[in-house]
């Protein structure tokens, strides 16, 4: 019988292994694919989530990012909001899994190679796959399974009006231009250009449209241009994003990260409140008190939740959605206080 644990060896899945281990939990990560594991990203870590890995005792090396550039398609019009609480981050997906996992790894906190595929509980226990343990935290990503098996995923409603989004990413061997994270947006697609090294930009294209990288963003000519030589990483993909669960606990099984419901990448809030929710996850369990970890999560998330569907809700209506960057540039102390909000 061990006291933790955590289905899913990602980010989310190794901070909350490392405040188990640091608060005294015998924690083991059930991981079937070996470190580091890559996926669609923005790859652009907020001043939080910089903060929140400084808790971790966790280092990684990247570019310091200023703040955020909201920029128009053409590239005419643009708008920024500077970090008022220290720098974000620019970091690669793997660079950043190697560096929790190291942490990990010196805390002792072990990492089986096992998917698990079933889950029961009873009042005192939890078992997954012949495991044993007093709690498990399910840190299994968008489409996680075990939220699934527990019936816990909301279903996308039946002729649900707007269509379902979609994250791709690619890296290009270019100069970063800017110490800024630009959004470049179109009528149905946004660019998230992230500096991730001396001659690395991350590319990041949120979209409902189902065509290849390349077309999408063709919607970009200015940026288009500064990409167009540049050597280039295969695609990356993830989708649908908007995923939905009825509650972060059930009895015994509590969850983090992406595993725990998921709005939108508009905001480029994922991986903050992954971390910031592990630390809290972890402080429900050690106080004895996993059904604080609810009010405590929706607490967390409330301003990513409340930004990222008021500004998905904007973009969804064909009249206003022209209007966010023209807005944003209009008003730029608006758009200050947004973007710190989340930073």
């Amino acid at each position: 019988m061990i006291d933790l644990l955590v289905v899913g060896g990602g980010p989310a899945g190794l901070a909350t292994a490392i405040h188990g281990a640091r608060r005294g939990f015998d924690v083991v990560v059930a991981e079937p694919r070996p470190a580091p594991i890559d996926k669609a990203c923005g790859e652009g870590l907020m001043p939080s989530a910089v903060h929140a890995l400084r808790d971790l005792d966790v280092e990684v090396p990247g570019p310091l990012l200023r703040g955020i550039r909201y920029v128009d398609a053409a590239g005419d019009r643009s708008a920024e909001a500077r970090f008022r609480t220290g720098p974000g981050l620019g970091v690669r997906r793997t660079v950043l899994h190697e560096a929790l996992a190291a942490r990990a790894a010196r805390l002792g906190v072990p990492v089986v190679p096992h998917r698990v595929r079933r889950v029961t509980q009873s009042g005192a226990h939890v078992t997954a796959d012949g495991i044993n343990a007093r709690y498990l935290v399910a840190a299994d990503g968008l489409h996680s399974p075990t939220r699934r098996a527990l019936g816990l995923t909301v279903r996308p409603a039946a002729g649900r009006r707007h269509a379902p989004r979609y994250g791709l990413r690619r890296h290009y061997a270019v100069e970063p231009w800017t110490d800024l994270v630009e959004v470049h947006w179109s009528a149905d697609c946004e660019a998230y250009v992230t500096p991730l090294g001396p001659r690395q930009v991350g590319v990041a294209l949120l979209t409902s449209r189902q065509l290849p990288f390349d077309d999408q963003l063709s919607r970009f000519p200015r940026l288009l241009a500064r990409l167009r030589t540049a050597d280039r990483t295969s695609v990356r993909g993830a989708g649908p994003l908007r995923q939905q669960a009825r509650s972060r606990v059930a009895g015994r099984v509590l969850f983090v990260g992406d595993a725990a419901g998921y709005v939108d990448a508009l905001t480029g809030e994922g991986l903050t409140l992954a971390l910031t929710a592990a630390d809290a996850l972890v402080r429900c369990l050690r106080e004895g008190n996993p059904q604080a970890y609810e009010p405590a999560w929706c607490r967390l998330s409330r301003s990513y939740r409340l930004l990222t569907r008021s500004l998905l809700w904007v973009r969804n209506q064909p009249p206003l959605a022209p209007l966010i960057m023209p807005t944003a540039a209009r008003f730029p102390g608006l758009f200050q206080s947004a973007v710190n909000l989340l930073a």
